[in-house]
């Protein structure tokens, strides 16, 4: 089991994720999109969905900061564990309360709201769950294993197992070994990412960069003064039969 969940299903899950995007881009170009439902109701979704996504995305920087960033280059810039250990702890915890807040509020929202809910799909409801079970399990695998002093230290064997997987070497034994609540939040972590491109979740691939280097969009305002002098046009022109 320990070879199947920490050696071949990170590889099934790469695979899915790989050939799900590229079937969706293909086959559903159309469907590639939030969904959005704003027009149904607003004023919730204003408070709730920054709330969420700036939650996720310091979750997000604070996964790939833990797991792909070696500790000797931390300690190299003079950060060491114990600091690591505190931003880890307070940051994240407060990150992923911040995304489970959020996402609180846009379950309630697509409960309450009947054109919310009636334009909800079962895809959206399992997409929930594994989200809210992704965020939750990994705040309970913090906070049971750590203290203000001391903790986990997931870089000595969580992290270099997820950097085995991409030298195509992965170092089972070391996730074997770690806390069953990190296990668990691994697990459902990557059933998440397998589920990524069947559900709304897929616009993260379309995020809009180009916004960043488009031109300035001028508009310019009419004098009302000007206009109330014009005279009034008529609402169709004589066409000029030739006669």
């Amino acid at each position: 089991m320990s070879i199947f969940l920490w050696g071949a299903l990170p590889y099934l899950v790469i695979g899915l994720l790989a050939t799900g995007l590229a079937w969706r881009y293909r086959y559903d170009k159309f469907g590639w999109t939030t969904r959005s439902s704003e027009l149904y109701e607003s004023r919730l979704l204003n408070i709730a969905s920054p709330m969420f996504h700036y939650g996720i995305l310091f979750v997000f920087l604070g996964h790939i900061m833990g797991l792909f960033i070696p500790a000797s280059w931390t300690d190299a810039v003079h950060f060491d564990e114990h600091a690591y250990h505190l931003m880890s702890l307070f940051a994240g915890t407060a990150a992923g309360v911040l995304a489970i807040v959020g996402i609180g509020m846009l379950v309630y929202r697509r409960r309450t709201n009947a054109a919310v809910f009636h334009a909800t799909t079962r895809n959206d409801k399992v997409m929930y769950v594994v989200l809210v079970g992704a965020i939750f399990t990994g705040l309970f695998a913090k906070l049971t294993n750590s203290n203000i002093h001391d903790g986990y230290n997931y870089r000595d064997t969580i992290a270099p197992w997820a950097r085995s997987i991409f030298t195509l070497r992965p170092e089972v034994d070391l996730m074997a070994g770690a806390p069953v609540a990190f296990q668990v939040h691994a697990v459902i972590g990557m059933a998440l990412f397998a589920l990524l491109p069947f559900t709304r979740l897929v616009h993260i691939f379309s995020a809009p960069v180009q916004y960043l280097f488009r031109p300035y969009i001028v508009y310019r305002s009419r004098d009302p003064r000007r206009l109330s002098e014009r005279a009034p046009r008529r609402g169709w022109e004589r066409i000029d039969s030739g006669r």
